[in-house]
């Protein structure tokens, strides 16, 4: 059995699907195999599970992405809602609005005055054009009004500059933020989700000064629209137990994440509510893939 991955080895949604994969693998007695297929923002990986057979044995690691590309791209051979059947939901991770040390601000309402005594002079790095990171703070730049200028970097060495002080402000997320955090070395004014992390538990949500303010990235399984209820509820239920474990949650946990147990269709509203939200976001900025 197969787990597409859209993202290359390493990096936090591959740790997530080997995560369940073992999971799986132990409680059904049933090799799962984890598959990277990078690019096109995921789009490669979730059109190979597309198109393969409902059968139960070729699973997608959905995430933010998915969700988002249904508007970032103009033309996509699949419908992401019609053509992937949502199995279960794995986890959701903030983002962390960070800044360079020299940024003479310490909290967000500090920082949202200060980027508005300086429109367009505080540049705000992230990881590429319709990736979580921009996204984040264009749904920022939109809630507060604040004029802030996007330098799109490929893939999360945007922290490299946002380190040396060429740009001033990222909202990555936590896996890629939090060592820096902790080692003090860029300064974390809050986190995008709509509560506190238990990873960072001193920084405050956005929303507490933004109401209403959320971003954060999640992770799920799914699988080729057309496989049986049985086989889907049977993953889902040993997903759900998984995300019960104490050393998965704590692994999870490790990266700022929180287990999101529930059903198939629990997860069906999740992705249809991010991909409604995420194409306000796109279209009122008109953001345009790379």
């Amino acid at each position: 059995m197969r787990i597409i991955v859209g993202f290359a080895p390493a990096g936090g949604t591959d740790i997530v699907a080997r995560l369940v994969g073992q999971w799986l693998s132990e409680r059904l007695g049933q090799q799962f195999v984890v598959e990277n297929r990078p690019g096109a923002g995921t789009d490669i990986a979730a059109e190979a599970v597309v198109r393969s057979a409902p059968d139960g044995y070729t699973l997608l690691l959905a995430a933010s992405p998915n969700a988002i590309n249904a508007s970032l791209y103009d033309k996509l051979s699949f419908n992401f809602i019609r053509d992937i059947a949502p199995v279960a939901a794995i986890s959701r991770e903030p983002n962390v609005v960070l800044v360079n040390p020299s940024v003479p601000t310490r909290t967000v309402p500090e920082f949202i005055a200060y980027t508005k005594a300086n429109p367009g002079r505080v540049n705000m790095a992230s990881a590429g054009n319709g990736t979580t990171s921009h996204l984040a703070g264009e749904l920022f730049k939109m809630m507060t009004g604040v004029n802030m200028v996007h330098v799109p970097y490929r893939s999360t060495t945007q922290l490299t500059d946002l380190l040396a002080g060429q740009v001033q402000v990222s909202f990555p997320p936590m896996v890629v933020a939090i060592a820096q955090v902790k080692a003090g070395k860029l300064r974390a004014l809050a986190v995008t989700t709509a509560t506190r992390s238990e990873a960072l538990p001193d920084i405050p949500a956005v929303g507490e000064f933004v109401p209403g303010y959320e971003a954060s990235v999640w992770f799920g399984l799914g699988a080729p629209n057309g496989t049986p209820a049985e086989i889907i509820d049977k993953l889902n239920q040993e997903t759900n137990a998984a995300l019960a474990d104490p050393k998965i949650k704590a692994r999870i946990a490790e990266s700022g994440g929180n287990t999101l147990a529930g059903s198939p269709a629990d997860f069906g509203k999740l992705i249809a509510e991010e991909t409604e939200k995420w194409g306000k976001v796109i279209r009122a900025a008109n953001i345009k893939a790379e």
